[in-house]
This record gives structure tokens, C-alpha cells and sequence, in this order.
């Protein structure tokens, strides 16, 4: 098995659920006692979060590049990078690092395809649907991605921030999320993505009447698929 860094911390509440998901994958997909090899470091959110409100991206691409430096070093040999929103600094971490980074939008945008998905809503960070470095991504794949209005973008964030990254779950905040989950398909969105990593704590596929798909669920079977692909060598 490969040896797969994780940067995390962003927030603690889904990188439990990454480390839990890549060892439980691994361990379906081997058996026995097999678990998943990884090397974890879990960044301080406080500072990150801090940058992000800020605009400061340069000090979080700085903190997570040291961060996957530091992974590198320690043997990893491909990163994944278990947040959304980070993703707005992929490409100086992965450079930083000098190993491949797996992008969460990918797996997304391949199981939005494979479900015949074409009308895309998007629930996450007010910066992830508000910038183009994730929604941009997925339209180069030929998506068509629609965001909620900004009132509802306003609470979708708040909760993010001031709920879910605590770990705190509210059943009137589920029912928000799935108000604005409903006017995204009265636009004429065919699936919805819970594009940040705490999405998957308030709902799940399901809850909804069209499909809702996690990204971490995806970008954790991404990372299963890399721990036990046979060694090109």
C-alpha cells in the first residue's frame, strides 16, 4: 500500500470523518486487519479561518504548503487535502509539496457525470460558491453549477462556521439547508453537492428529492482507490 499524507484540521469535525472513511475503505477493500497507511496533520483551524475571513490567501497557502512539506518529507507520496475551500490554494500546496495533490473536484465532477447529472447546486463556504477555483472546475468538465442567492448563501456559510465546525448539529438549521436545497431545484438544479466537508453532518442523499452528493464520501473513495492501486513499478 501507497503512503497517502492528509492535511486536515479544517475543521477536526470532517477530518474525523476523512480518517474514518479511509480506513474503513481500505479495511472493505482488503479485509482482514488491513488499515489505511497514512501520515495526518492536523493544521490549527483558528489561523486558516482567520486568513480566509481576511482575504489573506497567501498566509493559508503558506500554512498549508509548510504543512505538506512537512508530509513530503515524512515519506507521503501524494496529498489529499481535506477541505473544500482550501482548494482555492491547491496548486501552490501541491507545488510546495512536490507530489500530487488528489482534488476533490474531480471525483465530484466523474460521479456527477456518471449519475446523468448535468444541473449542478452547490452548498458550501460562501467562498468556494462564490469563487471560481472549485466552481470553475467543474464547469470545465461541462457542468452547468448553480449557487443559492446570496441571503441564502449568507446562512448556508454561517452555519458551516458558527455550527457544524463545533460539531454542533441543529435540526432547524437541516431544515434551512434543505429550504435552500429546494429553491436550487426550483431553478432547475438535477443534483445538488454538499461541497464542503461538514455538509455531510446536516444531510445526506436522500433528504432531498434530488440526489445530494458528498464530497468528502467522494474524495475519500478517491483516496481509497490511490492506497490500493497496484505499484506502477
Amino acid at each position: 500500500m501507497r503512503l497517502l499524507g492528509v492535511l486536515g484540521g479544517m475543521s477536526w469535525t470532517s477530518t474525523e470523518a476523512y480518517y474514518r472513511g479511509l480506513n474503513a475503505g481500505v479495511a472493505a477493500r482488503l479485509g482482514g486487519l488491513h488499515s489505511a497507511r497514512l501520515l495526518l496533520h492536523s493544521v490549527d483551524f483558528a489561523p486558516v479561518a482567520e486568513a480566509q475571513h481576511a482575504g489573506d490567501w497567501g498566509a493559508t497557502a503558506r500554512i498549508l504548503g509548510d504543512a505538506a512539506r512537512g508530509l513530503a518529507a515524512g515519506g507521503a507520496e501524494a496529498l489529499l487535502l481535506a477541505t473544500n475551500t482550501m482548494h482555492k490554494v491547491a496548486g501552490e500546496v501541491e507545488a510546495a509539496a512536490g507530489v500530487p495533490l488528489l482534488h476533490i473536484a474531480d471525483p465530484t465532477a466523474d460521479a456527477l457525470l456518471a449519475g446523468g447529472h448535468h444541473r449542478v447546486g452547490l452548498l458550501a463556504t460562501r467562498f468556494t460558491m462564490e469563487q471560481d477555483f472549485y466552481v470553475e472546475r467543474l464547469r470545465a468538465r461541462g457542468l452547468d453549477v448553480v449557487v443559492p442567492e446570496a441571503d441564502d448563501r449568507d446562512l448556508v456559510h454561517r452555519v458551516i462556521y458558527d455550527e457544524l465546525v463545533h460539531d454542533v448539529v441543529r435540526p432547524e438549521s437541516r431544515a434551512a439547508y434543505l429550504d435552500v436545497v429546494g429553491r436550487l431545484v426550483a431553478e432547475g438544479a438535477d443534483s445538488v453537492v454538499l461541497g464542503c466537508t461538514e455538509i455531510g453532518l446536516l444531510l445526506t442523499d436522500g433528504d432531498a428529492e434530488v440526489p445530494l452528493l458528498d464530497t468528502t464520501a467522494l474524495h475519500v473513495a478517491a483516496g481509497v482507490d490511490w492506497l490500493c492501486a497496484p505499484d506502477p513499478d
